[in-house]
């Protein structure tokens, strides 16, 4: 049976296309599609159109020029190809011009929109699957899967149909939670490992709008990735392709026809043992934490760290948790909700997790700041599954305050959230702790309302904000070095101390920072 062009407007491919001229598009034949970006003229003569082909153009090299746009279309009427489809690149909102709709009604030559921002590539496969296969795609795989995949008799669960449709019809398929972490398994085959293959779906865009799966080749194993929805959970399904033996439209048809069986088998996923050890750590669960470790495989001396990140640049961050990954013996475990990632960091390797990767740790979160919108809350250290709760108390706790009192940093260690913890602590208990810190502060009342308020604001941001670096103090007041160094002169003078002095320092940052804190909960 032929396909039309009218056919093809059935595709998913086209469900936001503009039908601009119908041209008897359920007359027209399609037999094949291409490519045509070309100038004009002699440029276009030398390339032979064939007959019955959907022609798929941006009009390169002639996007102002509508009369050169004419010229490309009677000459794809005159080779007789079947229809017209123009995309346009993101972001353009001029659509097609007036003259060339004209034109098109003139030759009765269908023309097709295309949103902004669509690539050729889904059209093809998607045509081209209609023109190869039509409605039914081909038996060795869809009818065979369908055939394992509901047989009641044979089977007692979705796990096993699954299996025993993908040994006979030569694919893997991978069920992977919202954070990555695999729930479901069929293996049939050993080329490469499943860690292999998450670390690169994660690199790329699996949530697209296309509606074929995301191909991602995998150390030469061509892998399917998609979102799907399992009652309200969202997960990604990535299917293995063994033999190369089917196209991107086989692939998502055979993903819609695996959905639709873990419907009928009432397929509810095992829940992630992983996120849900993440997500009992963060709630200070420990019991549960300790319930569920065999079951997620963590073993607490291998947790090098555990964080918070609160970003909006979630693609970057992708990037460098993956070559992160790949470049160390260090695993990234995450929970992620909108723009907010817990996480913790597992040692993988055979040595036992020491100061080395502490510190590669620490490296990631400082390129992870690159964002001036990202915030980073870290603990490292920790001792087993206790010391990791703790880190997220530590963290939950602090990091909300941690960043008005320092206000510059993006990365916030241990050392700035236990600060910080210690200073909410005095703050609600008040007494007489408050009230040795809050009187370290007492002698710049003296010095009269506008000058102490100068130096005041001089020492809180030379020890808080500047790390007690004069330059980068007056860097961050904009005033002179000069007048840096002359402050802080007359402050040592003010408090009969030397302010950078080992044995003072401690009390003046703490009565600093809660200070701070004060001015921010007030």
């Amino acid at each position: 049976m032929s396909v039309t062009v009218a056919d093809c407007l059935q595709l998913e491919t086209f469900k936001d296309a503009d039908v601009l001229v119908a041209g008897g598009a359920s007359e027209k034949e399609v037999r094949s599609i291409s490519v045509l970006d070309v100038q004009g003229g002699s440029d276009l003569k030398k390339r032979q159109l064939e007959p019955d082909q959907i022609l798929l153009t941006r009009f390169a090299c002639a996007k102002e020029d509508p009369e050169a746009q004419c010229e490309m279309l009677r000459y794809a009427a005159k080779s007789g190809c079947a229809a017209v489809v123009a995309f346009a690149d993101k972001g353009d909102s001029k659509g097609v011009c007036p003259q060339l709709i004209d034109e098109a009604e003139k030759l009765r030559m269908p023309l097709i929109q295309m949103k902004p921002g669509v690539d050729y590539s889904p059209v093809i496969t998607g045509v081209m699957d209609r023109v190869l296969y039509g409605d039914n795609f081909r038996n060795s795989l869809i009818s065979n899967t369908i055939f394992h995949l509901l047989n009641f008799e044979k089977h007692s669960n979705f796990q096993s149909a699954v299996r025993e449709a993908a040994i006979n019809n030569d694919f893997q398929l991978i069920l992977l939670s919202e954070d990555f972490n695999p729930v479901l398994t069929i293996e049939t085959r050993h080329k490469t490992t499943i860690q292999e293959a998450i670390r690169l779906g994660r690199e790329r865009n699996v949530d697209g709008d296309s509606q074929i799966y995301t191909l991602i080749d995998v150390n030469g194993v061509l892998t399917y990735w998609g979102p799907v929805n399992i009652g309200s959970e969202k997960y990604y399904m990535f299917i293995v392709d063994n033999e190369d033996s089917y196209t991107p439209g086989e692939i998502t048809k055979l993903a819609e026809i695996i959905c639709l069986a873990m419907g009928m088998w009432k397929y509810t996923p095992e829940r992630d043992a992983r996120s849900e050890f993440v997500k009992a750590l963060i709630r200070g669960n420990k019991s549960l934490a300790y319930t569920l470790k065999e079951e997620a495989r963590i073993e607490g001396e291998d947790i090098v760290c555990v964080f918070f990140l609160k970003s909006s640049d979630s693609d970057r961050e992708s990037q460098l948790f993956s070559d992160f990954e790949k470049n160390t013996d260090l695993k990234i475990l995450k929970v992620t909700e909108g723009d907010e990632v817990y996480g913790m960091i597992l040692n993988i390797g055979d040595e036992k997790a020491g100061i080395d990767q502490q510190s590669e740790t620490v490296e990631l979160f400082n390129r992870l700041k690159g964002s001036k919108r990202s915030r980073i809350f870290h603990v490292t250290g920790l001792n087993g599954i206790e010391g990791a709760a703790d880190g997220y108390k530590l963290i939950n706790e602090s990091w909300v305050f941690v960043q008005n009192v320092f206000p510059y940093k993006r990365v916030f260690t241990k050392y700035e959230l236990t600060l910080v913890s210690n200073c909410i602590n005095i703050q609600i208990q008040g007494g007489f702790v408050k009230k040795n810190y809050v009187e370290l502060l007492d002698p710049f009342k003296t010095a009269g309302e506008n000058k102490g308020k100068q130096l005041l604001d001089t020492l809180e941001t030379f020890v808080l904000d500047a790390g007690m670096n004069s330059g980068k103090t007056a860097d961050f007041m904009k005033i002179h070095t000069n007048t840096v160094q002359y402050r802080l002169k007359k402050i040592n003078e003010m408090l009969g101390v030397e302010i950078t002095g080992n044995r003072v320092i401690p009390g003046l940052t703490m009565a600093l920072a809660l200070k701070r804190l004060e001015r921010t909960v007030s």
